[in-house]
């Protein structure tokens, strides 16, 4: 592909969810060097968009404690892929469900990204949903249980973005897709 090969690796620690090996590479050069990766099965994220009578748009966030910052991030809802292959949209819509209480009618994929290419294998699948139904949530440990539903106008989730107040990537990238499609009259 690039010259670079793979040459092998060793676990250095098997988490719940995650692991992490340290990889052995050779560079086109052939000089050899060695990476941590966090390995990870990926995780799945949906913009949760609504819209009210007159045809305003606005978003489902959650705001949640996170144990790596010791503080609470606004998030869009989103989730691990834990369960062995279950396709994408399936856990997209089981995460909406535990931790907003959304059902969506419709999952429509808006991209695959790299959350953190220098570190993790991870690729997140990133949805935008629609046509929802309220039913009862779900949660999932501590976290969960504390967390705060947010309802607020698509407009104003973006301000914070632009505002820095929300910094989680996959929340910005969602909600600027998001705004772009409806500001571009790709409306679901």
């Amino acid at each position: 592909m690039t010259g670079f090969r793979h040459v092998g690796e060793r676990l250095v620690h098997q988490g719940h969810i995650w692991h992490v090996a340290v990889a052995e590479f050779e560079s086109p050069d052939g000089e050899r060097f060695e990476r941590d990766i966090v390995r990870s099965p990926g995780a799945v994220a949906a913009v949760p968009l609504l819209f009210d009578a007159e045809g305003n748009a606005s978003v489902v966030l959650v705001r949640q404690y996170r144990p790596p910052y010791d503080d609470f991030v606004i998030e869009i809802p989103a989730g691990m892929r834990d369960v062995p292959d279950e396709p994408t949209e399936i856990t997209a819509a089981r995460e909406l469900e535990e931790e907003v209480g959304l059902r969506p009618g419709r999952l429509d994929p808006l991209l695959q990204f790299f959350p953190s290419a220098g570190m993790t294998d991870s690729v997140l699948h990133l949805f935008l949903a629609t046509e929802l139904i309220a039913v009862d949530r779900n949660t999932h440990g501590p976290e969960e249980a504390h967390m705060e539903v947010l309802h607020l106008p698509l407009d104003e989730a973006v301000r914070m973005v632009i505002d820095g107040e929300i910094h989680d990537a996959k929340t910005i990238i969602g909600l600027l897709l998001v705004e772009r499609r409806l500001r571009e009259g790709d409306a679901p």
